[in-house]
């Protein structure tokens, strides 16, 4: 009895032993079948996730210009009518109804381009423009001339920068015709909005009060020569009519 207990207690640790080699055989080569999948799936993941982010990149510039002249668009009519309403001079408040008629049909153009393409604009302003809204407001009189007047300096150039860049490389055809037909009118606000500026500046430093005052002398001192011309003028005259009445009478 003993020996067949033994030799079958032998008999069975072969078996076991077996049976181990064999589960560790599989589950070694269910690994590398996993793993060569994973490896697989993950390359080709990347690579698609790859090709799809370029493809974002080259529209994401072109929307992003477009979301940003959404919201400086609306943001210029918004101060275009702070201007026209709270403006010290004629000719800020001139210029913020400028804005406002300009700026109002961009925008109605850029918003009929979006629609066609399915792109949703921002229909309000952000945190950022709607301070700048709100900064303006506080401010009347010849304060908010000041301050108006250099935001729309610093803005306008910085959008005559932008438009030029989409109207010569966006990759979009729509939004960059947009740009191309909007950067002569931003061109010319910035021309206009440049000239007030500088008007101001002279204003401020005394230098228009005296160009307007020398030019108002110049025309005095014309005036005078002019007179003391037509004097000298009439003397000779008088003189030469004396000189005739002594020559016949002679």
């Amino acid at each position: 009895m003993k020996k067949i207990t033994l030799g079958a207690a032998l008999a069975l640790l072969a078996a076991c032993a077996l049976l181990a080699a064999a589960a560790t055989a599989g589950a070694g080569g269910g690994q590398n079948t996993n793993s060569g999948k994973s490896e697989t799936g993950t390359s080709a993941n990347a690579n698609a996730n790859t090709g799809a982010g370029r493809g974002a990149a080259k529209m994401s510039a072109d929307t992003k210009f477009a979301m940003a002249a959404a919201l400086g668009g609306m943001e210029e009519v918004e101060l275009g009518r702070l201007a026209a309403q709270k403006g010290a001079s004629d000719e800020v408040r001139q210029f913020g109804q400028h804005m406002v008629d300009d700026h109002s049909k961009a925008n109605q153009d850029l918003t009929q381009v979006a629609s066609a393409k399915g792109l949703t604009l921002p229909a309000t302003l952000d945190a950022k423009h709607q301070a700048d809204v709100q900064k303006l407001s506080a401010l009347s009189g010849d304060k908010f001339d000041k301050e108006y007047v250099g935001m729309m300096v610093k803005d306008h150039k910085k959008d005559v920068a932008e438009f030029q860049k989409e109207s010569t490389g966006g990759a979009d055809a729509d939004i960059k015709g947009f740009a191309a037909r909007t950067l002569p009118v931003v061109q010319d606000h910035l021309q206009m909005i440049q000239r007030i500026h500088d008007k101001m500046a002279l204003r401020k430093s005394g230098n228009l009060k005296t160009m307007n005052s020398n030019s108002g002398g110049d025309m005095g001192n014309t005036n005078s020569n002019s007179g003391n011309s037509n004097s000298k003028k009439s003397k000779g005259n008088k003189n030469s009519n004396s000189n005739t009445g002594s020559n016949s009478n002679m």
